[in-house]
């Protein structure tokens, strides 16, 4: 990025849409995107059906959100690993390895978010 060039609003309003192309592309290409958004259809609508609280609202989002922006980061470093290295190397598939478990990770803390939030309401 060049810091001598000057802030223009035309210029901020491009990212955005740089920004939407880079979601639609992950919700177009990537399998996973589309069980994350029916987990999370799941989740907005027990939170409605259980009445949970702000607090709770905030801990489902930020969970949520959290296996989305993971998925779509494993999503970009898979992408950017395959133009580095576009036959198949040792190093290439650890750090596929590694991006995919940043989102189980994410995966299971957000189901533990969501049965501290859900079970005390069905029980």
């Amino acid at each position: 990025m060049d810091s001598n060039k000057p802030f223009l609003i035309k210029d901020r309003i491009k990212s955005f849409g740089y920004a939407f192309e880079g979601i639609a592309l992950f919700f177009r290409s990537q399998h996973n995107a589309w069980i994350h958004i029916f987990a999370t259809g799941i989740v907005i609508v027990s939170g409605f059906t259980l009445k949970v609280n702000a607090t709770d609202w905030c801990w489902l989002i930020f969970a949520m959100a959290m296996v989305i922006i993971t998925e779509m980061l494993n999503t970009a470093i898979e992408f950017l690993t395959d133009i580095a290295s576009p036959e198949i190397h040792p190093l290439a598939k650890k750090v596929k390895d590694v991006s995919a478990g940043a989102v189980l990770v994410a995966a299971i803390a957000s189901v533990l978010i969501g049965l501290i939030v859900f079970l005390p309401k069905m029980i």
